[in-house]
């Protein structure tokens, strides 16, 4: 594997001088002012002579473009014929690609969409309402791991599922506190803040980085020295592509037993559901840190009766073995009745694979594949700062009942290390006085908006039902989760006003901090999509 190191080292700080004496900045606009063979003349002429980019160049005359354009879109409701599509991909193969794509866009005021994994739920990263281009990281995911010092610098296309694999390749005793689903990309994953079943024990995946290298709006090729620390705390969490392209980051790897232990359970209401999901939140976030449980609500057809009916699963992830997780349970959950049949100890890697839904024993090489299923999906997010009563839980299954859609809530516990760590140490704030995280998640096969239209419909009405139980004042919402519901910014004369709308509920007090870094590194407001971070108004 070849090593990273040597391209944090900014060695092509030369070669990006001389270019940039050339580069004219433009200033922002909804649309293009130039044609797209204009816009690929000047990425050909500021091609790195010994890394020429066009191998990097797919237009919709090449043979590769739909596959290539296809390949990282997660959402099928963003892949139909009537989705508008990039007039280029640039699928970067060196860093001066990069530097060449935001040069060219700026002299030629091209919108620019910034690909890693394609898992946002809104698609922003491929998609937009003008002509546009997408620049895909997914050739850039090289990973260093130097298990002596516990870190690694791992490239912004590589998914989460390969590192992994790359580390427990190295050790048996080392992992990383990020997501579940394996073929998110770190890039977005990272860059807003991302999150995993070992958060309560060491944090978000933020809170577990050291360093990163970006591009920035000028070109240059910055380490975190370089980019100082209000734009390294600006990509930790809130986004990236508002502020540059990063390129890599350096993570802390964590330190997890030989042996974990995991489980996944099923109640229905003849099992006390309610009551086992209402003392759930009782103890969820003040549990032993060593455990994870997350909580699913959802219906599912009682196949006595016919009618639809409540069910909660129970999935866990424990640091150690059963005996003690028993003895964790016992004094603080007993509720649960977890059975010794119901648990299963593994490694922290085959836990991975199990909260992937795969059979324990599975190849850890499926890790490294990065074509998931994919369906249409809709996805929108709440926190919860008090606990639902059982009560309350039963009028929630009810009316999710009544919806009659494959609707699922899924409350993600916090408390632990996550909750330590100051709201404002990080762009992310949910910290401290939230119980949990709720994630609605809904998916469907049918094709065409009037598919759409109903499934997106049902979510947007269950999540009105949830209005009384969820933070209000702002009512708060996960960056990661992208939802355009909370507000879309068209990027005009009113961005500011336009991106307080959804800023305040995903950042909360640290908005504020957010737009006054954007608005000193990136003042033509160059990095931007439809939930961007805004410059302030005056700098318009």
């Amino acid at each position: 594997m070849t090593s990273f190191r040597s391209t944090n080292s900014l060695l092509f700080f030369s070669f990006i001088l001389v270019l940039w004496l050339s580069w004219p900045a433009s200033g922002n606009s909804s649309t293009a002012t130039s044609a797209p063979e204009d816009y690929i003349a000047c990425l050909l002429d500021n091609s790195h002579p010994d890394h020429p980019i066009s191998p990097a160049i797919f237009t919709p005359d090449n043979s590769s473009f739909t596959s290539v354009l296809r390949a990282y879109i997660r959402n099928n409701r963003f892949n139909t014929s009537a989705t508008r599509k990039p007039f280029l991909i640039v699928t970067a193969l060196h860093v001066s690609h990069i530097q060449a794509s935001i040069v060219c866009a700026r002299r030629h005021n091209m919108q620019m969409k910034i690909r890693s994994g394609g898992h946002d739920y809104e698609g922003v990263s491929y998609v937009a309402e003008v002509p546009f281009f997408i620049l895909d990281m997914f050739n850039l995911r090289t990973i260093d791991i130097d298990i002596e010092k516990e870190t690694a610098w791992v490239q912004t296309g590589a998914t989460l599922g390969e590192v992994y694999y790359r580390i427990a390749e190295k050790s048996k005793v080392h992992g990383y506190p990020a997501g579940v689903c394996p073929t998110v990309g770190v890039g977005g994953h990272i860059s807003g803040a991302g999150y995993g079943n070992l958060m309560r024990k060491y944090g978000l995946t933020v809170d577990n980085i050291e360093d990163a290298t970006m591009v920035d709006v000028n070109g240059r090729l910055l380490d975190r020295k370089a980019m100082g620390e209000d734009l390294f705390w600006a990509i930790s969490g809130g986004g990236g592509s508002s502020f540059g392209v990063v390129l890599s980051y350096k993570i802390k790897l964590v330190r997890v037993p030989e042996k974990v232990t995991v489980f996944r359970v099923t109640r229905s209401p003849e099992q006390n559901a309610s009551y086992i999901g209402s003392r759930w939140q009782q103890v969820a976030d003040k549990i032993d840190r060593d455990l994870f449980i997350r909580f699913i609500m959802d219906v599912v057809n009682n196949t006595q009766t016919g009618k639809k009916t409540a069910r909660a699963t129970f999935h866990g992830l424990f640091l150690g073995d059963a005996d003690r997780l028993f003895s964790v349970l016992n004094t603080s959950f007993p509720e649960l009745a977890l059975k010794r049949s119901e648990v299963n100890e593994t490694s922290w890697v085959q836990s991975v694979l199990f909260w992937t839904n795969y059979p324990i024993g599975t190849s850890e090489e499926v890790l490294l594949s990065r074509t998931p299923p994919v369906n249409s999906l809709k996805r929108k997010s709440d926190y919860v700062k008090k606990p639902i009563s059982k009560e309350g839980l039963e009028w929630i299954w009810d009316r999710m009942a009544e919806l009659e859609a494959p609707l699922a809530l899924t409350f993600n516990p916090y408390g632990g290390r996550m909750a330590e760590i100051r709201s404002t140490a990080k762009p992310f704030p949910h910290r401290a006085g939230n119980l949990a995280k709720i994630q609605y998640a809904v998916n469907w096969d049918e094709q065409g908006t009037e598919a759409a239209n109903y499934y997106i419909g049902l979510t947007r009405k269950l999540h009105m039902y949830m209005t009384r139980f969820v933070s209000a004042n702002p009512r708060e919402a996960f960056y990661n989760y992208k939802d355009l519901d909370l507000g879309i910014n068209h990027n005009g004369r009113e961005s500011y006003y336009e991106g307080r709308t959804y800023g305040i509920k995903y950042f909360v007090g640290n908005f504020n901090r957010l737009v006054e870094i954007k608005t000193r590194v990136d003042p033509d407001n160059f990095f931007r999509n439809e939930q961007s971070i805004p410059t302030l108004p005056h700098k318009k």
